[in-house]
């Protein structure tokens, strides 16, 4: 798998969504740890997206295994955190339910929740509260932006469309018919390290609902749902969320 290294110390292992690549994860999160050092961060491309190949994957568990093998090869048995974002998040819940004494702290951001498949999902309706009219904006971005502004905009062409273009189709079209994971990522005991369940109140891909029902696995959690924030919460809401990343990497240091 390709991977962007960034950095020195605990090990954070970063998961992007589906179809993204790894510049989503690199660009909201390299200004938090631009402030705050003693982090290794591994940010990876996930098969068949960014500059990872996707031959051999046919599913959403081979994704996973995939993933679990990056571990073995750039981390080891070291300890780390991780975070991730949407189908990143799902996946990150997979590894952890694997990896329990191995993963020290868990932040989901905009996390697929109990319901996979997008059909079954409870989401609003999309809505933009904050809208620049004179915006001549690409419809991937109108569609699903909340904060339809300029400086969202140009975030989005930065960190979420150049990955993408870069999707590998038939291999996004081969996990899409076995999205879902064959076991639960909660089937295993209650992940019991701080954890951050963070959504946006008006994200209509993966919404805020379904994650409340995950809290019964994570005793440790911080559930947070930001108005005026939807599936790019992350630059809709830059402020509140690099603050409660902050607030979370401190739990997952001081216990």
């Amino acid at each position: 798998m390709y991977f962007v290294e960034r950095g020195g110390g605990v090990p954070v292992l970063a998961v992007h969504g589906f179809t993204p690549d790894h510049r989503l994860m690199l660009g909201c999160l390299e200004p938090l740890f631009d402030r705050v050092p003693g982090y290794r961060r591994l940010y990876p491309d996930l098969p068949g997206m960014g500059r990872t190949p996707g031959a051999g994957i046919d599913s959403s568990d081979d994704v996973l295994a995939a993933l679990d093998a990056f571990v073995t090869e750039h981390i080891g048995t070291e300890p780390f955190l991780l975070i991730g974002e949407s189908y990143g998040g799902y996946l990150g819940r997979a590894l952890a339910n694997r990896r329990p004494d191995q993963v020290r702290g868990l932040a989901l951001i905009c996390s697929i929740g109990t319901a996979v498949e997008h059909a079954t999902r409870t989401v609003p309706e999309h809505v933009t509260l904050r809208d620049d009219p004179d915006l001549d904006a690409d419809p991937g971005f109108t569609e699903m932006a909340v904060v339809r502004t300029a400086a969202a905009y140009e975030r989005f062409k930065a960190e979420v469309q150049p990955g993408l273009d870069a999707a590998d189709e038939p291999t996004v079209t081969r996990i899409l018919r076995r999205y879902a994971l064959s076991t639960t990522p909660e089937s295993g005991k209650a992940f019991t390290r701080p954890t951050l369940i963070l959504c946006g109140r008006q994200d209509s891909i993966t919404g805020y609902e379904d994650q409340w029902a995950l809290l019964p696995h994570y005793p440790r959690a911080t559930y947070a749902v930001l108005d005026v924030a939807g599936h790019n919460l992350q630059f809709e809401q830059p402020e509140l969320f690099e603050a409660l990343l902050t607030e979370w990497l401190s739990r997952t240091t001081t216990g």
